[in-house]
């Protein structure tokens, strides 16, 4: 019969178990702790980077992008409604000033300056006809009134007699009272006439004034005319290269409608755009740098547009440097915001090893073998990092990563 077995025996067996167990598991850590220490724990020196702490000025830059334009590109538009007959530049030539850059069909606009002409002639024909026609009136109207004036002094002249003949019985006051109304009448027909006589004068002087400055608005749209016809012969005003053509002939253009660009490639600016994220940062004056291929170009931003499109700001920037011989027009460039400057800091050149925190680990190279400490970043562009504490100047750092490395205190570099 078999023998019941105790709960503690049970428990004694369990734990042994559990020991055994965890010591395994234990034993394993140590061993693969051991071992990941043992692999890689040498590196070739051909595959790190090395740079030298140092001191010096270091700025903080964020990244934004940009597009060089000339600094000066002038938009040809058309100055009337033609057609292109003739272009004698494609986009890319280089043209001298005065040189034709393309031929209008210019028929339609002279057909209408000849109109102009005519009508100009016209209101200058009706000025003079209206001039004839004040000079009759102010004739026959003080001609009208010199008779009336004649006609008064006769009727003075009656009125007297009357008088006299009234005094001797040959007249009776009925005749007298007669005579001085007939006189009152005709001075005051005389009034009357003087009165016509000044509307007249004001009123066709005014008529003349009026047709006097149609004929001046006719004459300034006839000159203005003329000014486009002569601006119609689409020249270059200075040298440049073109980088825009309308080359399209025969095609009908409106007035105002694109016909070429003129750049003067003498001088660059820079149109840059980062996210609006930055734009608190983002100040008129503050400086830049522009890399262009492998050169570092100085500027400050001059102008930020004042709206943002997809989350972008947009911002004009003005070189030091606007004809340096790397400037090309329409290429791509990076552009760093120089946001914060330390004259006087301990500087390593950048590199993969800083990943953009604040406090990280690299590997400092001491006699062959690659110390790993613990450092402190401040300010960082895409040259230098700022390392605020944990290295010193003339002190040798790795720039390499070597995150892989991170577990490892030591590394030692053989030179093959």
């Amino acid at each position: 019969m078999d023998k019941e077995i105790s709960q503690n025996l049970i428990n004694q067996r369990k734990s042994k178990k559990w020991f055994i167990g965890l010591s395994l598991v234990f034993a394993l850590l140590v061993l693969l702790y051991f071992f990941r220490n043992s692999l890689q724990s040498s590196l070739e020196a051909s595959k790190i980077r090395t740079a030298v702490a140092e001191m010096g000025s270091i700025e903080n830059t964020l990244t934004a992008s940009g597009e060089v334009i000339p600094a000066f590109e002038q938009s040809i538009t058309s100055p009337i409604k033609a057609s292109i007959k003739k272009v004698f530049f494609s986009t890319g030539a280089a043209v001298k000033a005065g040189q034709p850059i393309m031929d209008l069909d210019k028929s339609l606009t002279l057909i209408e300056l000849e109109k102009l002409k005519d009508q100009l002639a016209l209101k200058q024909n009706s000025i003079g006809k209206l001039k004839m026609d004040l000079d009759k009136k102010i004739y026959d109207s003080d001609i009208s009134d010199k008779i009336k004036s004649l006609t008064i002094n006769r009727l003075r002249a009656d009125l007297e007699d009357t008088k006299r003949l009234q005094k001797v019985g040959g007249r009776t006051q009925e005749d007298v009272t007669k005579a001085e109304n007939i006189l009152k009448i005709a001075e005051l027909e005389k009034a009357q006439l003087e009165n016509e006589l000044n509307y007249h004068r004001k009123s066709v002087g005014a008529n003349v004034r009026e047709s006097e400055l149609n004929a001046q608005i006719e004459s300034k749209n006839l000159k203005e005319l003329q000014h486009k016809i002569t601006m119609a012969d689409i020249v270059a005003d200075r040298a440049g290269v073109l980088t825009w053509v309308n080359d399209k002939i025969g095609s009908a253009v409106n007035e105002g409608e694109m016909l070429a660009k003129l750049a003067d490639l003498g001088s660059f600016r820079v149109e840059g755009s980062c996210s609006d994220t930055y734009s608190d940062q983002l100040k008129v004056g503050i400086p830049v740098i522009v890399k262009v291929n492998e050169i570092s170009l100085r500027g400050i931003v001059v102008q930020i547009k004042p709206s943002v499109a997809n989350g972008i700001v947009q911002f004009s920037i003005a070189l030091d440097d606007n004809k340096h011989a790397s400037l090309r027009p329409n290429m791509k460039v990076e552009v760093f915001i120089v946001t914060n400057r330390i004259a006087n800091a301990v500087r390593v050149a950048n590199g993969p090893a800083f990943n953009g925190k604040r406090k990280t680990s690299v590997f400092v190279l001491e006699n062959g073998i690659a110390k790993r400490r613990e450092v402190e970043i401040g300010l960082s562009n895409f040259d230098f990092v700022e390392i605020k504490s944990g290295i010193q100047a003339g002190e040798k750092v790795i720039i390499t990563d070597l995150s892989q490395y991170e577990h490892l205190k030591e590394i030692k570099i053989e030179q093959r």
